[in-house]
């Protein structure tokens, strides 16, 4: 990060991650980051893939931006019909020359086996029964073994196919991998439909068919289960994931040819996870750059924020990978919209020199926030703050029997004479009220700042997570601010 800095680049998009406990002063990448951000530079990082477990979201630092995944509308389609001629759809990159419509014998590899450990996750070397011969073969999806590592130890096995089935919890997220033989990835509901037909008929068979690119899915974007949700350990009072992009089947430049071919130029494979879809936000940022040079990266990642899209392509909310509305905690602000970024209106500018009391106030010591900045410093001179305090463009507080009240400044960037007004959706069981309900700009960068206050109403239940939002919308522009409350007593 030092390097990168040094060569002067104005982004710096980072697919790896650490604990999400850590605090930032003993955290690498925010300490690299902090260094990044003073320079101008924005900072794009996975959220990380241990979704979909609530405080799993990494890289949570308030001047990093925490990038979630998402699907998109184009699947990889390749359907598994069985012999009662039910059919399930799955994914796979695998592309036959010619249709084959063949049906074989299925084989469950957690079946009949005292390896209960290796076996049912087609670990290689552990299919040894020759039963399997010209069969396909059930797997189950993960027991620390590659899915395309799987396919190979079927194919070495003599099976023709191979069905995986994913875990319960990655619900109707499904990978498509450029496999070695015939194979697809079902979820784990269709996966048990199978094995329930295979229990039922002493000759249970299965064809898998490949229908390959298939545009058009009306409840994209969906949230990844991989994708790691809020909220966060490390710092509360700022709302993380901070918005959602393409992780899920995301074809990306490679450097070797995935199937070891010599003399190719396909230089091209197929992943997932947060890795891939925090690119897609750098992307976004580096263009948000080209076209706004004076912006700061928090300008920037508040433009990409406050106009991100919380419907999918049939004008629903977002769904999770159950299929229900995804959490604020899952997708944050939203899913991006690069056009809308581009003119977002209003943005939050967080000073940098916020962020001095900002950790003063998280009570870390002298000795850690200097670490931090690389510099001494003496919290007692500073004015800390809050952390919800901080001029971020969402919200994320523990609320009590006390009413709480913070400020936010935002600058307008957009026409300079507007007018927005004030639409806010409440959180159940909280009341929050705005001053100013009206901003009123009269020339370009002007700021202006308004306070909220947040209040419990008396039948409000402790211990629950409730959500909404607060916005600002002129004749031309809407800025969208998502309010995370945890309810205590």
């Amino acid at each position: 990060m030092d390097a990168a800095i040094a060569d002067g680049v104005d982004i710096l998009s980072l697919s790896l991650g650490g604990r999400s406990t850590l605090p930032f002063h003993s955290d690498n990448i925010a300490l690299g980051a902090y260094s990044a951000t003073e320079r101008g530079i924005l900072v794009s990082c996975s959220a990380g893939n241990n979704g979909p477990f609530n405080g799993s979201v990494e890289n949570t630092a308030p001047w990093i931006l925490t990038v979630g995944a998402s699907t998109l509308d184009r699947k990889l389609k390749a359907t598994v019909k069985i012999g009662n001629g039910e059919e399930f759809e799955g994914e796979s990159a695998y592309r036959l020359k010619t249709s084959n419509s063949t049906f074989f014998t299925l084989f469950d590899a957690g079946k009949n086996t005292s390896d209960e450990f290796e076996a049912p996750y087609c670990k290689p070397g552990s299919l040894t029964d020759p039963a399997i011969r010209g069969k396909i073969v059930l797997c189950l999806e993960d027991g620390g073994v590659l899915r395309v590592d799987k396919g190979q130890a079927v194919k070495d096995s003599g099976g023709v196919g191979m069905i995986i089935i994913n875990r319960p919890g990655d619900g109707v997220t499904k990978y498509a991998d450029a496999h070695v033989l015939p194979a697809t990835d079902v979820s784990d509901t269709d996966g048990t439909k199978i094995v329930a037909y295979m229990n039922s008929t002493s000759n249970p068979i299965a064809t898998i068919t490949f229908q390959g690119t298939i545009i058009g899915d009306k409840n994209a974007p969906i949230v990844a289960s991989f994708s790691a949700r809020g909220p966060n350990v490390a710092s509360p009072g700022i709302l993380k994931p901070d918005i959602i992009g393409p992780g899920v089947n995301i074809i990306a430049a490679w450097p070797t040819s995935v199937d070891d071919n010599k003399n190719t130029k396909s230089t091209f494979n197929m992943k997932s996870g947060t890795s891939v879809s925090c690119p897609h936000l750098s992307g976004v940022a580096a263009l948000l750059k080209s076209a706004h040079p004076d912006w700061s990266p928090a300008a920037i990642k508040s433009a990409m924020m406050t106009t991100a899209d919380i419907l999918n392509l049939a004008n629903n909310l977002i769904l999770d990978e159950r299929l229900l509305p995804a959490d604020i905690f899952a997708i944050g602000a939203g899913h991006v919209n690069p056009s809308r970024a581009n003119d977002p209106g209003l943005i939050y500018d967080t000073p940098f020199e916020d962020y001095v009391p900002y950790l003063c106030g998280l009570k870390y010591t002298n000795r850690e926030v200097g670490n931090l900045l690389q510099r001494k410093v003496k919290c007692s001179e500073v004015k800390s703050i809050p952390e919800e305090q901080l001029n971020y463009p969402s919200f994320s507080i523990r609320l009590g029997s006390t009413p709480q009240t913070y400020t936010r400044t935002v600058t307008n960037v957009g026409d300079a004479k507007s007018s927005y007004k004030l639409e806010i959706v409440s959180p159940k069981g909280v009341v929050v009220k705005v001053k100013p309900s009206e901003l009123n700009f009269s020339m370009l960068n002007q700021k202006l700042t308004y306070q909220v206050t947040f209040s419990k109403t008396t039948n409000s239940s402790n211990d629950d997570v409730v959500q909404g939002f607060l916005k600002w919308t002129s004749n031309k522009h809407s800025v969208r601010s998502p309010i995370a409350v945890v309810l205590i007593s």
